[in-house]
């Protein structure tokens, strides 16, 4: 069982550097974090939230990779429809040789109805607008002939990206998926997954459940460390903190669960939680004090959980000595 983080910084536009949500203290964070060893960082991209949440994923894996030593370092996720797949393609594989082979390069075709809004990219066009960009970066990565591509969305004529990737053949990719087709999709694609921080333990295990089957179906070994499953950790102490933390992640999942709809309920993505905001929270997080939380992570380690990617600590170095200290030795075996 290993250990790492999902989410980000949060710096709007009238943030300064050493607000307590901004840039520094998250990179300050997730450097003690690679010190008490944590595996790994997936950095979330998102545009226009109106509260500030990483956009320039890649810009802040730059950074990370020249503050830190072991931690993998990958976004969760690329949003692929938005972007110059060699552009893209590029700016990775600088990050993979910056950080000595430690991208782990998560990507997706996006869930959240505003951005495709404001892009001015169609939620419809989402999936071969994805796939087209996915086979583009592989062959830009392993590719060590110049060669030309045309379509209607895409025309390069006689390149060669550089630098090449470290790692071989290419980065490991990390797919973002809910839905039953979409999970056996990244399982025949040769795909890892990373499962969202919304679903409760038990749609987990049904997931996990859908992309290992496929995977053995495949006729390849099931590896644990090859689904990362979001979680967010509430560490309390008390009743009193406890009924806090309920509260404050039920009203963050209520913000969350808007930006997955569109305005007419038309479009629901699986990235939103179960409407019963504080049961999406008790039965999804990793909440309670650490016997508690231990308990819940062997569950889901019964489950077929290898790879738990912490949400919700923050900047707050003390929770995360807390969790090396009381709960990681325990379950980490």
């Amino acid at each position: 069982m290993k250990f790492g983080l999902f989410g980000g910084a949060t710096a709007g536009r009238n943030t300064s550097t050493d607000d307590s949500d901004g840039f520094q203290k998250v990179v300050d964070f997730i450097v003690e974090a690679d010190a008490v060893g944590l595996h790994g960082l997936f950095c979330v991209e998102h545009h226009f939230t109106g509260f500030g949440q990483v956009s320039a994923t890649m810009n802040l894996l730059t950074y990370l990779a020249a503050k830190t030593k072991d931690i993998r370092l990958g976004p969760g996720v690329m949003v692929l429809p938005w972007h110059n797949p060699i552009l893209l393609a590029e700016q990775a594989a600088t990050v993979d040789v910056l950080s000595n082979g430690r991208l782990d390069f998560g990507v997706g075709k996006g869930y959240r109805y505003n951005e495709f809004q404001h892009f001015n990219v169609k939620l419809e066009d989402a999936q071969p607008m994805f796939e087209e960009s996915v086979a583009l970066i592989k062959r830009a990565w392993t590719s060590d002939e110049r060669w030309s591509y045309h379509s209607a969305r895409w025309n390069f004529t006689d390149i060669v990206v550089e630098p090449a990737p470290v790692q071989k053949p290419h980065p490991p990719l990390w797919l973002a998926a809910g839905r039953p087709e979409s999970l056996r999709a990244a399982a025949q694609g040769g795909y890892n997954l990373l499962l969202d921080q919304f679903a409760t333990f038990d749609v987990i295990g049904q997931r996990l459940a859908i992309y290992r089957d496929e995977v053995v179906k495949q006729g390849r070994e099931f590896d644990p460390m090859s689904v990362g499953v979001a979680r967010a950790i509430l560490l309390v102490r008390n009743a009193k903190e406890r009924a806090e933390a309920v509260e404050n992640r039920a009203k963050g999942l209520a913000r969350m669960n808007a930006f997955g709809r569109s305005p007419d309920g038309a479009y629901v993505s699986s990235m939103t939680s179960d409407a019963d905001l504080v049961r999406a929270t008790e039965e999804g997080a990793l909440i309670g004090e650490p016997d508690e939380i231990i308990e819940r992570i062997h569950g889901l380690k019964n489950a077929g959980v290898g790879y738990i990617l912490l949400v919700g600590m923050g900047t707050r170095i003390p929770v995360l000595h807390a969790f090396a200290r009381e709960i990681m030795p325990t379950v980490a075996a």
